[in-house]
């Protein structure tokens, strides 16, 4: 008996070990749009929206929780962040249905705080902060957090003690119009970098404990930043959208910004193809990927219409270049990367979807194998990469 008690013991310890050891991921999944041959297109009557918790273990992505939240598309597919210690997420919602017209949306101003470590995940408060919440990144240190309101003109400062969060300030950044999209943190937690898409620059934030202050310091890169994400390795990538909402169906940019040294800087921008949605920087401080439309949302008829892609990029020498190309589904949005950066997962927001890739040195393949979600995949986040 004795020797039975022990042995379930271990396996028990063993089982606990192995999920204390898991990543976890968790996507933000809109049902408030869908395409509609080509169309961007506000459903009646959707379901709630939905976050899904993924865990990654040995390569292996499973859904293992879901909790209903408000998330939204639109915006930068940064609107998903998770603690260092993968205790909490934090999800922003850009848009709401019009509650007098459902048939439309008006900007939201919501912030929900999940808790992962519970079992289901569950909804511990949801934050008021500015309007049309958008990209949104937690600090190294897991204390503070930085949320940008894309109809406000503002980032909103949210402290962040234990299971608490509360909003701690906000950060003026420029007219309701500027178009505050992406906003992360450096590796060190100093400073941050806050894209402008309407005046196609980028801010730079100094942070002191929760004091958060705009520097005069503007950084110029391509025509309408968008998505950002930075590398633990000193160096941050931003999606240039150009003129998308007029679906031009011309070559966008990707633009790389040096962060290892002050002022920061611009020192290369790329053309990667028609609008780079979103940006995600690889753990392994070397690459990143961006995901493009290429004119895949279009109706099947348009000429525009072309195969969404995730390109592989490559840091070297100050540079950025393509080293390889997968296709992706209709409507490509967020990305997240296994900690170890061989393993890449891809939101297909119309496919309703995660569809999963094998990263190794500079070559990426899509597996063919995909994660169904409740909702249009909008938005993936993980624990951020530690300092290199």
């Amino acid at each position: 008996m004795q020797r039975a008690v022990l042995l379930a013991g271990a396996v028990l310890a063993l089982a606990l070990a192995a999920q204390a050891s898991a990543e976890i991921i968790v996507s933000g999944n809109d049902n408030k749009r869908a395409l509609v041959n080509g169309v961007n297109t506000v459903v009646r009557n959707p379901q709630p929206d939905t976050l899904a918790v993924i865990s990654f273990t040995n390569g292996e992505p499973r859904l293992v929780g879901e909790v209903q939240a408000p998330h939204s598309v639109i915006g930068p597919p940064n609107s998903i962040a998770v603690t260092p210690d993968e205790s909490l997420a934090l999800a922003s919602s850009a848009e709401k249905l019009d509650p007098s017209d459902p048939g439309k949306t008006v900007p939201d101003n919501r912030v929900s705080v999940v808790d992962l470590k519970a079992s289901p995940p569950r909804v511990l408060a949801t934050l008021e902060v500015g309007a049309g919440p958008s990209g949104i990144a937690i600090n190294p240190a897991g204390t503070l957090a930085l949320v940008a309101n894309r109809n406000g003109g503002t980032v909103s400062v949210l402290r962040i003690a234990g299971n608490q969060v509360s909003v701690a300030g906000t950060v003026p950044i420029g007219a309701a119009t500027t178009g505050v999209s992406g906003v992360v943190f450096t590796a060190d937690g100093r400073h941050a970098l806050v894209t402008r898409d309407n005046d196609s620059i980028v801010s730079v934030l100094q942070i002191e404990g929760e004091t958060v202050t705009k520097l005069d310091r503007d950084l110029t890169v391509g025509v309408r930043p968008y998505s950002i994400s930075a590398s633990p390795a000193g160096w941050a990538v931003v999606g240039n959208v150009g003129r998308s909402a007029n679906n031009t169906g011309d070559m966008d940019t990707v633009s790389l910004i040096d962060l290892s040294r002050e002022p920061f800087r611009t020192i290369d921008t790329i053309t990667v193809g028609p609008t780079p949605e979103g940006v995600m920087a690889s753990p392994d401080g070397v690459h990143a990927v961006t995901v493009v439309h290429n004119g895949s949302s279009r109706a099947p008829a348009d000429p525009l219409r072309g195969r969404a892609m995730v390109k592989l990029l490559k840091v070297e020498g100050g540079r950025l270049r393509v080293v390889a190309e997968a296709p992706a589904g209709d409507w490509v949005q967020g990305m997240a990367f296994s900690r170890d950066g061989r393993t890449l997962l891809i939101g297909n927001m119309a496919d309703r979807q995660i569809g999963i890739y094998q990263v190794d040195g500079n070559t990426l393949r899509a597996t063919g194998q995909t994660l169904p979600v409740n909702g249009g995949p909008a938005a993936l986040g993980t624990a951020a990469a530690p300092r290199r």
